[in-house]
């Protein structure tokens, strides 16, 4: 089969012919049929955690070819279903291989069941960021989720977010909820997620973000529906959000950027208790901030996954409590996809494998927004923003 293959001494990937993977016995083998880039794809082959030889790539959407002898008949999974899921590639130490190959292999529960109205091309974009905005609002900061997970286990990991043990999150009547970078693909997953979360607690939200005016009109618009945006790039955003906030602040952010001075701003909004959650960590060097009054909530997608990962220097411990939420979400997803939680909007790029680093990467930079800097005349080389990069495999 075709895969694209890490060369970490030249800092590339190639696409080269290797055998297809051998699941075990509780993976389904897949034909790929359309894959997604992720900023992390980028970075890790430009700043290659692992050795040369491994198969790069997370997100993927295709249909199973065989399952093995231990997945069990109540799963409904079968040749021919379609599914999509996320492998970890080369974006750790660890040896496991990735998606952007033409056979991939994965745990029969941690893939989700693809509507039948939905193109590959929507759906292999879709695993990844929403499972990390599921995490972050659900799993770690503890809002209401649509589905049944263990919140004990979770607590059990965690002592020290103890607002899980609470049945329900004592807020005041109306909610303030802040997302830093909400015109990213995970940004876009939080803010639907939000107003699932509200509905379900029957309470009000009000929801503030911060992006580029170019997005403005289509995050205020459903199923996004932001109450106040500001710009990112105004050095004085904060003093616009506490404004818009009281002088108590914001109840909950997430910043979905989690890079340079990003973390120490959004702190700067949030009330006396109020929390927020990461994407990327302090302990990995994506930011830098000095004592915060609350320090936000971190955890990689990966411990979704279910194994331990190392990655930036540091050890992510498997959680057995993430992976059984990440099953749970799938479960749900499967469900959910197109009625209650759309997708992202998505840009289809030409050439399948043999153009994901040489035009994907390039648009999508070396891991830092401020670096994505292309001048190709190309339509499909345009500046990116609120898309995901898809191609057919």
């Amino acid at each position: 089969m075709k895969a694209l293959i890490l060369h970490a001494e030249e800092q590339t990937a190639t696409l080269k012919e290797i055998p297809p993977p051998t699941p075990s016995p509780t993976e389904i083998l897949l034909a790929v049929k359309a894959i997604a880039l992720n900023p992390i794809g980028p970075l890790y082959v430009r700043h290659p955690l692992a050795p040369t030889g491994r198969t790069i790539g997370s997100d993927f959407a295709g249909t199973v070819l065989s399952t093995g002898p231990s997945v069990p008949s109540h799963s409904g999974l079968r040749p021919g279903s379609r599914v999509a899921g996320f492998l970890q590639g080369a974006c750790s130490v660890n040896d496991r291989a990735g998606a952007f190959a033409e056979r991939a292999s994965i745990d029969w529960d941690l893939v989700w069941k693809v509507p039948d109205e939905m193109s590959f091309e929507d759906a292999c974009g879709v695993s990844l960021v929403a499972l990390t905005a599921a995490q972050g609002l659900w799993f770690r900061l503890g809002l209401r989720a649509p589905f049944a997970y263990n919140r004990a286990a979770a607590l059990e990991e965690h002592p020290a977010w103890t607002w899980l043990a609470a049945e329900q999150l004592q807020v005041p009547d109306t909610i303030e909820f802040f997302i830093y970078g909400a015109s990213t693909a995970v940004g876009l997953y939080a803010a639907q997620m939000v107003w699932i979360s509200a509905g379900l607690a029957g309470g009000k939200v009000r929801l503030v973000g911060a992006a580029g005016k170019a997005r403005w009109e289509m995050l205020k618009g459903m199923p996004f529906g932001y109450d106040h945006l500001v710009d990112y790039h105004d050095e004085d955003w904060p003093a616009q959000i506490r404004g818009l906030a009281g002088d108590g602040g914001v109840h909950f952010a997430y910043d979905c950027v989690s890079e340079g001075s990003s973390v120490e701003k959004v702190s700067s909004i949030l009330s006396s208790n109020g929390r927020s959650a990461v994407v990327r960590s302090r302990a990995g060097g994506a930011w830098h901030a000095g004592e915060l009054r609350f320090e936000p909530i971190y955890g990689a997608v990966w411990e979704g996954l279910g194994e331990e990962v190392q990655y930036q220097g540091m050890v992510v411990k498997r959680s057995p409590a993430a992976r059984d939420f990440a099953v749970a979400f799938y479960e749900w997803l499967g469900q959910a996809m197109g009625s209650s939680l759309r997708p992202v909007p998505i840009r289809r790029m030409p050439g399948g494998l043999s153009k994901v680093v040489e035009d994907g990467f390039l648009l999508l930079g070396s891991g830092k927004m401020d670096e994505r800097k292309v001048e190709r005349s190309e339509e499909w080389m345009k500046p990116l923003s609120a898309e995901k990069l898809v191609y057919t495999i």
